[in-house]
């Protein structure tokens, strides 16, 4: 079931990677709140995976699992997925869209001006763009932003499938798996 993990784990961090890399071609020219909602619905998505090879352990398991075992396996999912799409974006960023969180930064600040916001807010916007610009220099601490992003859905998802998906052997049925007879 280890490889099924790895599998599901893969499949779900390349598609959420590949999702995003089609997105990014867009956000220069598209409005970043509509980028960051396909983002996590993505995500979501990709996560869905964790209900798959949960259900799917649990029926090979005779139809159990504990909710400690079905939140591991969503949880190895989630870390899988979440360091590919992490892998992912730090060579995107750095290759291909070094100029990002600039792009981003003008079309906020030209949002706000747009919307009439105060010189304040506008500065504010600014200051916190400059801030993740400064933290992108150091590739660790990108790293740990980005995983900041993805791996509490992932955790959430899995949270939730162990609570919908465990079932516990009845008393009879585990003293029956556990000799061997099903």
């Amino acid at each position: 079931m280890k490889t099924n993990t790895i599998v599901y784990g893969l499949l779900a961090g390349l598609f959420v990677t590949v999702i995003m890399d089609i997105g990014m071609a867009k956000i220069y020219d598209t409005d970043s709140e509509g980028s960051m909602l396909l983002g996590y619905t993505t995500m979501l998505v990709a996560f869905s995976l964790i209900f798959v090879n949960i259900k799917n352990y649990r029926d090979k398991n005779g139809g159990f699992i504990s909710f400690s075992r079905a939140f591991r396996i969503g949880l190895a999912i989630s870390l899988i997925a979440s360091t590919i799409y992490v892998i992912g974006w730090m060579i995107e960023y750095y290759v291909f869209f070094p100029d990002f969180y600039d792009k981003c930064e003008i079309h906020q600040v030209a949002k706000l001006k747009a919307a009439g916001a105060s010189l304040n807010q506008i500065q504010a916007k600014a200051q916190s763009y400059e801030q993740i610009k400064q933290m992108t220099k150091n590739p660790v601490a990108h790293a740990l932003m980005t995983y900041i992003e993805i791996l509490p859905v992932g955790l959430l998802v899995s949270l939730i499938a162990a609570i919908m998906l465990k079932r516990k052997q009845s008393g009879a049925n585990a003293a029956l798996a556990n000799q061997g007879v099903q």
